[in-house]
């Protein structure tokens, strides 16, 4: 398919060149912490859509790279204060962020803002877009900015739904964008050395994978009243796809992931410890067999209705069983016939102990390396090639936690085709699994 690469120009023959010269095995300069020394004339164009708590993390990351610049952003929301005391905390919002950006680069830098994403997808001369917004927009907006030729950075869990899952990542393949998902954790050391210890054998013969996650909201987290949005922010454009619930604060800024109308509770997690989880036992491009789910026990409050804890029981290939459950610690313990080990962010244990050390000599195989997130994405927008955490990676990774929402629905145990990526002989399930409202006029295709 020919590829839309009117936004590179200058650009394109410094990709192009790189993808020839450059090995799978050559590890990008920012991976070691630094830059290669790019003209201004020819950094990477950023825009960023969602400018909430976690759209600011990544700001604060893209500031720091001299090979890209922030050239456009957007949010519905002026100014806000997430779930803080409002006035009295730190702010985020759109305005915020552009007296971020313009304090970095100065008050002479040209920079686009707007509420509305089509307008920022849509800019010539825009290389990228990052999506930082809540779950029920990442599918949309991402699509909006494939279509007018950007690569996309997007926030996990990659998609709200299955359906949109797979033509995201199907659109990412039929444009040969280059696609990143915020699943940080694959480019830091304590997970990377936990992948390359399994995959050189230490453990033996993989048996059990035990996936934490936090349990869910048991009850509201913020004030209930029903109450007009505040005058800084386009509720009706926040909700978007969604069906337009009442505004109150426990549902909105940081609580919004309770309600399944905007995300999937605290199962977004999945995106994090279960993508470890496939990346350890070789399933990112494939997935379980089974899954069942048990145990789950939803909030007593209408506020949300996302489950408080819950569990999906996983069978994969080669007779590796996996649960993924609130009740298990949270991070990832990976169980094989010689020992096991306990992965989370910042902490790795083993069952025998050398295997920790960082000087420790892991074997001859070598997963993905990576130590800069943003950075891999950057490096990758130059020379072509896949990023750490694509998009077909992250919706494998995200695809047992649909299934166990399907699964808890029919109260059944589902069996999985990955290849055909359908629920074996249940008309019912898959019918679920493709389900992917939009509230009027808003379409995924």
């Amino acid at each position: 398919m020919t590829q839309n690469c009117s936004q590179y120009n200058r650009r394109s023959f410094i990709g192009k060149s790189a993808a020839i010269l450059s090995f799978p095995s050559v590890i990008p300069a920012s991976a070691l912490g630094r830059e290669a020394a790019v003209a201004p004339s020819e950094r990477l164009t950023v825009g960023v859509v969602g400018l909430g708590s976690r759209g600011f993390d990544l700001l604060g990351q893209l500031l720091k790279h001299k090979n890209a610049v922030i050239t456009a952003l957007c949010d519905v929301d002026k100014l806000h204060y997430r779930d803080l005391e409002w006035g009295k905390s730190k702010a985020y919002g759109l305005e915020t962020a552009k007296n971020l950006v313009l304090n970095n680069y100065g008050e002479k830098h040209t920079l686009f803002t707007t509420a509305d994403f089509r307008e920022l997808c849509g800019r010539n001369g825009l290389d990228a877009v990052v999506v930082a917004t809540p779950d029920h927009w990442h599918a949309l907006c991402t699509l909006e900015a494939l279509r007018h030729g950007k690569d996309v950075y997007c926030e996990k869990p990659v998609t709200h739904t299955f359906h949109e899952g797979q033509i995201v990542y199907r659109e990412v393949k039929a444009r040969n964008a280059v696609f990143q998902t915020g699943s940080q954790q694959r480019s830091e050391f304590s997970f990377h050395r936990a992948v390359e210890l399994v995959l050189n054998g230490h453990l033996g013969k993989i048996t059990q994978l035990e996936v934490g996650l936090a349990a869910g909201y048991d009850k509201p987290m913020g004030d209930i009243t029903a109450a007009e949005p505040p005058e800084t922010i386009n509720y009706d454009m926040w909700c978007g796809p969604a069906r337009i619930l009442p505004y109150m604060r426990a549902r909105h800024h940081r609580w919004w992931r309770g309600h399944r109308n905007f995300g999937g509770g605290f199962m977004d997690w999945i995106g994090h410890h279960n993508d470890i989880a496939h990346w350890a036992i070789g399933a990112d491009q494939s997935g379980p067999v089974e899954v069942e789910s048990s145990g789950w026990i939803f909030p007593e409050t209408n506020i949300y209705n996302t489950p408080v804890h819950f569990e999906m029981k996983c069978k994969y290939a080669g007779g590796i069983k996996s649960s993924i459950a609130s009740h298990h610690k949270t991070g990832l313990k990976i169980i094989g016939e010689l020992g096991w080990l306990m992965v989370n962010r910042g902490s790795l244990k083993a069952s025998d102990t050398r295997l920790t050390a960082r000087d420790f000599n892991v074997g001859n195989i070598r997963a993905y390396h990576s130590r800069n997130h943003i950075g891999n994405f950057l490096d990758c927008m130059r020379t072509r090639k896949a990023c750490i955490a694509p998009a077909e990676t992250a919706h494998r990774s995200i695809t047992p936690g649909h299934l166990g929402y399907v699964s808890q629905t029919l109260g059944r145990a589902l069996k999985w085709d990955s290849a055909t990526e359908t629920v074996v002989g249940d008309d019912e399930a898959n019918r679920l699994l493709h389900d992917s409202p939009c509230r009027d006029p808003w379409k995924l295709i």
